[in-house]
């Protein structure tokens, strides 16, 4: 029985019938499934990945998740994640799993880029395609896009979805807790991006299924490493530099600085956030030199400054307007150069948004 807030948000009905059938017809006609998520993989694109993978096997299906690297050591508790091929440690495994489906899902992600190595594997695959995923302007080749970029997460779009597709009672606590764990990471908490209706009544079913949100929350929130501790720490102190009469901050990490702390993937997972707390920070930039001669750049924002525009135009990234990412091709020290030179054309956005 539906409730009146589920009314009026039209819930689960928010696809079309042709998207629904051609779903049903893609994932009810092929039996091999591979499934794959972005580069740096998440919790959500982890998660929905999971979810999913399940509740096909629950139809019979012979399912592989594919990653193209290394995931965070933080959701290593969800049900599945240690069946995962990892592209770039077993990349012969990966290839096969492509090159032998029926059909390809591609969770949370919106250019066939961002699976990076994974790319040319799928590319080459004769599978039909099925691409599920809450970021803006996708560009991917296609059988089928499913793509809502007021989603806050790529899990909340794809409950949504298996609810359409009436396979609901497939997803079981398992299931559950893996969508659950995309839903609170994209969102922190629900601390933000976090207004649509529609969440808090898939967390409610979510909820229902088993799932203990109270624990879920610990261990995704409030167990961490001691090297993460530290590391977080000395970032703060000895790495971010605050910008007020820009209204931003940037914290940069060198490679030096991840070995000195042992640094494992995940460890600096919501780091970029914490500037944002401070008062009068509108934007905040986290850059991380992942390799020589290449950085990781993740930004968030607050209100209508827009992080998706910069890392488009300027980091060869995209995201969503106040959680973004990109790269940069060179030394972290070129890498804070090319910021700083930025700096007045970020100025610019913040005048433009105050007006």
């Amino acid at each position: 029985m539906q409730t009146d807030l589920e009314n009026e948000v039209n819930y689960p009905e928010r696809f079309d019938v042709a998207t629904v059938e051609r779903a049903r017809q893609l994932i009810e006609t092929n039996r091999r499934v591979a499934i794959v998520c972005h580069k740096g993989p998440d919790g959500d694109a982890v998660g929905s990945s999971l979810c999913l993978a399940r509740v096909l096997r629950a139809m019979g299906k012979q399912v592989n998740v594919v990653v193209p690297d290394m995931m965070p050591d933080n959701i290593s508790f969800l049900p599945g994640y240690h069946s995962i091929v990892i592209g770039s440690s077993q990349p012969e495994r990966a290839f096969k799993t492509f090159a032998s489906a029926d059909l390809i899902c591609m969770l949370d992600f919106n250019d066939i880029r961002r699976i990076d190595r994974l790319a040319p594997m799928v590319e080459q695959s004769s599978a039909r395609r099925l691409v599920i995923d809450h970021h803006l302007n996708p560009d991917i080749e296609a059988d089928l896009v499913v793509s809502q970029p007021h989603r806050s997460s790529t899990c909340s779009l794809l409950y949504d979805l298996l609810m359409a597709l009436g396979y609901e009672d497939l997803i079981d606590t398992d299931a559950a807790i893996c969508c659950c764990t995309g839903m609170m990471t994209d969102t922190h908490n629900f601390a933000f991006n976090a207004n649509n209706p529609e969440d808090y009544l898939i967390m409610a079913r979510i909820v229902g299924k088993g799932v203990d949100k109270n624990k879920l929350y610990e261990r995704l929130f409030e167990v961490e490493s001691e090297g993460r501790i530290r590391i977080l720490g000395f970032a703060g102190y000895a790495r971010m530099e605050v910008l007020r009469e820009h209204r931003g901050a940037i914290t940069a990490l060198s490679r030096e600085d991840l070995d000195a702390f042992n640094y494992q993937r995940g460890d600096t997972e919501a780091l970029v956030n914490r500037p944002l707390n401070i008062p009068g920070i509108v934007y905040s930039i986290y850059l991380r030199e992942d390799a020589k001669d290449f950085v990781k750049v993740s930004m968030r924002s607050r209100s209508a400054f827009s992080v998706k525009e910069i890392c488009q135009n300027y980091f060869g990234g995209g995201g969503h307007i106040n959680a973004a990412g990109g790269e940069f091709h060179g030394s972290l020290s070129e890498a804070m150069d090319y910021l700083y030179g930025l700096l007045p054309e970020f100025d610019h956005m913040l005048y433009d948004i105050s007006r």
